[in-house]
């Protein structure tokens, strides 16, 4: 499995412009990637420690551009996203862009975490 594989209705929810269960995409992206941790890792070794910060403490929230997006996936894991979703691979990255912020915000609500 990769690292957001499930979240097929989740992004067709996004494109259809319905809203967002984000603990859904929260608890499927951390399952998938070995905990709210693995996700957290794999994003802070592209890079994207502040924002990941940002988004587990209690402040405001940094954004994530739709390229830091791209550097911190495989080119594999967001073209089999895309073709699960059956999404085109250009519009994947700004879909989680967007998204992925609010999931792991909505997850760590105490500022930490989750063991």
């Amino acid at each position: 499995m990769g690292l957001l594989d499930g979240l097929g209705n989740i992004i067709g929810d996004a494109l259809s412009g319905k809203s967002v269960n984000l603990a859904a995409v929260a608890n499927q992206l951390f399952q998938n990637a070995g905990g709210l941790q693995g996700i957290a890792d794999q994003l802070n070794r592209a890079g994207l420690g502040e924002q990941v910060s940002s988004w587990i403490g209690t402040g405001n929230n940094l954004p994530v551009s739709a390229e830091q997006i791209k550097a911190a996936l495989s080119s594999e894991q967001l073209r089999s996203l895309a073709q699960s979703f059956g999404v085109d691979i250009d519009q994947l990255p700004q879909i989680l862009a967007e998204h992925l912020p609010k999931a792991i915000d909505k997850a760590s609500p105490d500022g930490v975490l989750p063991s």
